[in-house]
């Protein structure tokens, strides 16, 4: 996520989109982000839909959720009740300072959580984490920055650390139609991140990839994904941004760009989707048409669906949502 080089950021909606219907235990049920519809479907038939029994434990009790979206240029925090309503969410500019972000984020949790006391917080922070620390945020010039310990005298409940990537990989893997055994969720905008989704959840095995350093040839050398197709490299390159690009021949730059990190990808995890997401997830439609026959000419065994994300620029704080049903849930099993 980061900056938001591609795009402007539009606000926050409920996407009601995020409502999908999940296969389960070889059964498509509706699976909605909300817990309430979730009781209303294990009491039409307790015993066929016992496997939502430790979800719907969570109904009993008033929750309140905060979803913390950490970009490189502006951050978001949001709250969410139990049934996945958005109640409130702030912005404010993201400092590079260290100190000065915990003390602003745990300004805002509190404006935004009123007199309601915080069930679960969850923060989606572009960087690679390991053992709930950022190891390193290049975007933010973070290194070894334990933001959960940071936070954790101020806050009496489970704090969370996530990847951005992986977050909204889980929010749109959710929104698909029927849950996929693998989804690849690529996020373009100031750098390019990478999250894998299996069967409902992040992948433990790939939580801590980085698909934007994959090492791919371009224009005849070895660099980076990251490097020439993230929105940073095409704004470096042509001063300008996605929003601005009328020239078909730049889309198809975009695209192929794109396309030479998929085509590295999709071998090695073999997704039934990739969903592509980030500020350049707008922007799908001008693009796809290059990216599509690009991947069937390199891919000649197996093209996954591709698609763009349903919600780029809410995905990650929906994503917190998931994750903090996902902990609870497991507290309460």
């Amino acid at each position: 996520m980061a900056a938001r080089l591609l795009g402007e950021g539009k606000g926050v909606e409920q996407p009601h989109s995020f409502l999908p219907v999940q296969r389960m235990n070889g059964r498509v049920t509706p699976s909605p982000s909300n817990l309430v519809a979730k009781l209303a479907i294990y009491k039409s038939s307790p015993r066929k839909y016992s496997h939502l029994r430790t979800s719907v434990r969570i109904c009993y009790t008033k929750t309140m959720l905060i979803a913390v979206d950490t970009g490189g240029t502006k951050t978001l925090v949001a709250s969410f009740s139990s049934d996945g309503s958005l109640q409130t969410s702030e912005r404010f500019e993201t400092p590079k300072n260290t100190d000065e972000y915990i003390a602003q984020v745990g300004e805002t949790i509190r404006k935004v959580l009123g007199d309601e006391a915080p069930t679960a917080i969850v923060v989606a922070v572009p960087a690679i984490i390991k053992n709930n620390v950022v190891v390193i945020a290049r975007n933010l010039g973070w290194e070894n920055f334990d933001i959960v310990s940071a936070l954790k005298p101020a806050f009496d409940c489970p704090i969370l650390l996530e990847n951005d990537a992986n977050l909204a990989g889980l929010a749109e893997a959710h929104a698909l139609p029927e849950m996929p055994n693998v989804c690849l969720y690529i996020t373009v905008s100031t750098g390019i991140g990478t999250g894998v989704i299996a069967n409902g959840v992040i992948s433990p095995e790939f939580a801590q990839a980085e698909g934007g350093q994959a090492v791919v040839t371009h224009d005849g050398e070895l660099k980076t994904w990251e490097s020439f197709a993230s929105g940073r490299a095409f704004h470096e390159k042509y001063n300008m941004y996605a929003k601005d690009v009328t020239d078909p021949k730049l889309w198809q730059e975009i695209g192929e760009n794109i396309g030479l990190g998929l085509v590295a990808q999709i071998p090695l995890l073999n997704p039934d989707v990739v969903v592509i997401g980030g500020s350049i997830g707008t922007y799908f439609d001008k693009y796809a048409e290059y990216l599509e026959p690009f991947l069937r000419a390199h891919l000649v065994d197996r093209t996954p669906e591709v698609r763009a994300a349903s919600h780029p620029e809410q995905a990650v704080i929906y994503g917190c949502y998931y994750h903090a049903l996902d902990r609870l849930a497991s507290e309460a099993a």
